[in-house]
Parts: C-alpha cells; structure tokens; sequence
C-alpha cells in the first residue's frame, strides 16, 4: 500500500526504529516517508540513515527530508510526532536540554524536588505549556493539508498533549507509549510465562495504571501475581511501587518509581534531593538532574559545540541495522504494525492513549487513558477495561483536572489556569510561592511560549 507518513521532530532519536520498522513493514511497501524538523540537518541525516536502512530491507519505502511543515503534511495519511519542547537546542534529547533543566533547578528552589518531570508536576507542566503550542500549529496545518490523517504522538506530557489535541482539533489523535507493554513484560517475568499469553486489564492515565485481571489460559492470575509481587525483593527501582501494590491491593502495572513519584505528593515533601524516598535521588541524577550541580548557564552553541554533535549524531545513526523482525507490540509501541493495520482495514488489538469514551465507565468519557484499543481505517477504538477501583478514581480524577488545564493553559496562554494547574498538582506549595515559581518558570522558557504574553 502507496500511503505518505509524515515524521515530525524527524530529528529526533525516537525515530531511528520507527523507519526500520517501516523499512521492514510489508503492509507500508512502496510507501513515502517525509522527515520535518526546524532543525533540518538532522532531518536530512535521519532520512540519510532511513535511506540506508529502507535499501536494505527491498520493501521500496522512499524516504526524504522537507524543510518545509506543509511539504511534509500534503496528503500524508498519517503522521508520527516525537517533539520534545526544547525548540532546535544542541542536545540529544529533551532531558538535556537547557529548558529542561530550567524546570528541576526552579522548583527546587521552592521545596520541590523531582525526579523525571516529563508526566505531571511543574516540569510536567512547563513540557507541556513549550509542546502543545506546536502541536496545535501542526494540527492547524494537518486540517488544511491532511484532514483525514491520523496523528500518532509519541512525547510527553502524553496525556496533556492528547487532552489539547482531543479539544481544540478535529484531527483524529492517538498516543502510543510502551509503559503497559513494559508492565505486562515485567508481570509475565515474575509469573514465569510468555508476556504475549496474559490476557490483562488495567485502569489508569499515562505512565500511571493498575492491574485489575491477569489471566493465562482462562486461569485467574491477579492473586497469584500479588502475592509474587509481595514475596521477593523488588529491584531498586521499584520498590515503592511494589509497596503502594501492597497497600492498594491492586499491582502497578508500570512500576518505574520515577514516573511513579509524579502522582504523589513525596517529591514536594523533602528537604532536598538526597532526602527522595526510595532511591530516587539517584534516578533522578540517572535521568541528567543532580541538584548539587547549580544550573548550567545558558549560552548559544558554538559553531564548534554543534560541529560535534552533528558528528555524534551521525555515528549513533550509522550504528542503526535493521531489527530481525518488526516490533510486534507486545514489548514495545509496534507502530509499522499500527499503521499497516490502519492502513490495511486490518483489525488489530494493541494498547493506545485515547478519550475514554464509556471504556472505563466510572470515569469521565474525556479523560485521557491509556487503554487496550481495535484498529479500525478511521483510527482506532478503546475497548471496555472495568471501572476504576474507588482509591484509583479518587487519584485518577485530580490528574485529568490537572491535563486539562495544563491543555487549556498552553493553548490560551493563560498564567491563571497554569497557576491552577500548579495548585491542582499532588506537588503543591502555598498560592504566593506557588506564583513566583511560575513567574520564574515562564520567564525561563518565554521564548518557546508564543501564547503567553
């Protein structure tokens, strides 16, 4: 099937596997892809790599980069978004970046210490606020060029970018993460059987769910799950979430402490970053901020600095080969299969972020969930999940408040709503600190906020 893919961030480093997916993918044979980035040297060596890769495979996928947004969309079918919101800086990924360690280093100063900042908490919130302004433009644009295309997101704040998305477009928006995969991967581990026999239910938002069924093989497995869960040691990283398991009754699905952290009130809780919970002082410093370094100064690359990364860059895509076989989704997103299945008619199980519609019926219908979903050629639809455990809808129904003014602030440009946001977070300080924290966190990032004045 001749179908165009747009990718867009095409620079970013998400996109190596996706093209040798693509490149691999039967169903997309013959198909264009069209590689957009503001920064388009390294669109143009990822469609270099995408080339290589595409050649290697015989499938007859085309690969180009654009620098122009519309050349990319032109009747696209779908397109792939992986936008960190960090504008066109020198750096590897969002975690790096200058804008991102703007939204650690300030908090901190104000009592709240984090550990990842990608999914909820003011770091959460300031990605979102720099990110959703982009999205809009490029579903502006999609409404022109493209509006029959399905957008696929891959960045976070997952669920506030698909909230805004969901609101203020008519373009039909899906959000793939692997988080679900990961845990069902992980559950299978401790069951002792292969991830792609369980049959599981969950309840949750991005980054944040809880098991509600397990079975293999028409067997009840949850009891048997829970108890694993409650009888061995949990490797480091997991541990809290192995306890808040225990407390809960219910197993975390995902349980990386990290994103865990972001639905709790412990981060604003602390003395400092060595007093986290758990070891979270030293998964934060893993994931680049270590608040004993003061904040790096903020200076434009030299001609030197990005001579140097360019170069790195190109050796981590010279270093990309082709997977054996595509990812099926069972561990990771399957996103060639996910568009083949779209593209195709073919009707395909896989785990989505969508509006919940009555998926889960004791939460809102536009709450953002991530959910098992059926492809279908007009995109994809969620499947009934259960409803909420009561403690998980109580925790559940703050966060959505939370997406949503996050979605309506950065749209809206209005310091109001993303003061509220900050109040609504489990992260909270007193109203006054609570303002000149956001003042200081909007003037840092003001030149990737075109909606706030």
């Amino acid at each position: 099937m001749n179908i165009k893919i747009a990718c867009l961030g095409g620079g970013s480093l998400y996109f190596p596997r996706v093209l040798a997916d693509l490149a691999l993918a039967n169903e997309v044979a013959g198909s264009e892809v069209v590689l957009y980035d503001i920064d388009a040297e390294k669109a143009e060596l990822m469609a270099g790599a995408g080339r290589r890769l595409a050649q290697a495979a015989g499938t007859g996928l085309r690969v180009r980069a654009t620098a122009d947004l519309d050349d990319a969309l032109d009747a696209a079918g779908f397109a792939v978004t992986s936008i960190g919101g960090s504008g066109a800086e020198v750096t590897r990924n969002v975690y790096g970046s200058w804008y991102h360690n703007a939204d650690m280093h300030i908090p901190a100063k104000y009592g709240i210490h984090q550990v990842i900042g990608d999914t909820a908490g003011p770091a959460g919130m300031m990605m979102g606020l720099r990110s959703i302004p982009a999205y809009m433009h490029i579903c502006e644009r999609m409404e022109s060029r493209c509006p029959d295309a399905i957008l696929l997101n891959h960045s976070n704040p997952m669920a506030a970018i698909m909230r805004a998305m969901h609101k203020y477009s008519s373009i039909t928006s899906i959000g793939i993460c692997h988080g679900v995969q990961g845990g069902i991967a992980a559950a299978a581990q401790l069951l002792d059987v292969p991830a792609g026999e369980l049959e599981c239910r969950w309840i949750g938002t991005n980054h944040y769910y809880w098991f509600t069924s397990v079975r293999h093989h028409g067997q009840d497995l949850l009891p048997e799950l829970m108890t694993r869960t409650g009888e061995r040691t949990a490797p480091e990283a997991h541990t809290m979430s192995a306890d808040l398991s225990a407390a809960y009754g219910h197993r975390i699905v995902y349980p990386d402490d990290g994103h865990i952290i972001e639905f709790y009130p412990f981060a604003a809780q602390v003395s400092g970053q060595q007093a986290l919970p758990y070891s979270l002082a030293e998964s934060a410093r893993n994931h680049g901020y270590d608040a004993a370094q003061p904040m790096p100064e903020r200076e434009p690359a030299s001609s030197q600095v990005r001579a140097e990364f360019l170069a790195e860059y190109a050796r981590i895509l010279d270093a990309v080969e082709l997977p054996e076989r595509l990812d099926e989704g069972i561990h990771g997103e399957g996103l060639a299969r996910l568009i083949g299945a779209i593209a195709t008619g073919r009707r395909q199980v896989c785990i989505l972020n969508l509006a919940n519609g009555s998926a889960i019926p004791n939460l809102p219908a536009n709450a953002e969930v991530e959910v098992e979903a059926v492809t279908e050629t007009a995109g994809a639809r969620a499947l009934t999940m259960g409803e909420a455990p009561q403690v998980l809808k109580g925790i559940l129904e703050k966060r959505f408040v939370w997406q949503e003014l996050v979605a309506d602030a950065a749209v809206k440009g209005d310091r109001n709503t993303a003061l509220q946001a900050l109040l609504m977070d489990e992260m909270a300080i007193p109203p006054r600190q609570a303002q000149l924290m956001l003042d200081d966190l909007l003037a840092a990032s003001a030149d990737l906020l075109p909606t706030f004045d």
